[in-house]
């Protein structure tokens, strides 16, 4: 029992050494951030993404947070019968995420990071050409990878969104029922933004 009281003692002083070193910065702060969506898939066409992720520094180097961000993009919708990649409509979809950030540096001027984060994806309903049918709407698990840089206030950086994809049923060119198709769902994330406070404390 000792021992364990030792731990406890021990780890709360790290703890409370490590938000004193961090004493010059605000915890709390908001990333506001714009940017390109590049879809997976040879049919899918590029679009823009918004994205607010409130976040807390639970330590000097580690950001928690949850991300909510839209992107508007055309999904790619597989390939038909004959192999050719089938278009879809351009269409939204959201996120939901809970976030972590690593800070390899404590310069505020400067700051490099890498984060990754998991949650649900909101997937809209997709019209194909003819030949191939709908995609319907839907939810899916999946997870994020990210690295880049902050400065002062601005925030950069590229993220990588992973998605499982969608299996559906479409038809061939002759109008018969083809099982299997499956349409990409993750996308790749390029963002600029501002962060709303996080900055140094005022004495």
């Amino acid at each position: 029992m000792k021992k364990i009281s030792l731990f406890l003692c021990l780890t709360a002083l790290c703890f409370s050494a490590m938000a004193q070193s961090n004493s010059q910065l605000n915890p709390f702060k908001v990333d506001v951030s714009i940017g390109y969506a590049i879809p997976a898939g040879t049919g899918a066409k590029g679009g823009v993404l918004f994205a607010v992720e409130p976040k807390y520094a639970v330590i000097p180097n580690l950001s928690l947070g949850v991300r909510f961000e839209g992107a508007v993009m055309a999904r790619f919708g597989g390939y038909d019968q004959d192999g050719y990649p089938v278009e879809t409509d351009v269409k939204g979809s959201g996120s939901y995420l809970a976030t972590g950030d690593y800070y390899l540096m404590n310069n505020y001027s400067f700051r490099p990071f890498v984060g990754a984060g998991a949650g649900i994806f909101t997937l809209a309903g997709a019209e194909v050409n003819t030949t191939s049918g709908n995609v319907s709407a839907g939810a899916k698990f999946g997870g994020m990878i990210r690295a880049g840089i902050e400065a002062s206030h601005f925030r950069a950086g590229i993220e990588y969104n992973l998605i499982p994809k969608t299996t559906y049923t479409g038809y061939d060119s002759n109008g018969n029922v083809t099982e299997g198709l499956t349409t990409p769902n993750s996308y790749i994330g390029i963002k600029l933004g501002v962060c709303f406070g996080g900055g140094p404390r005022k004495k």
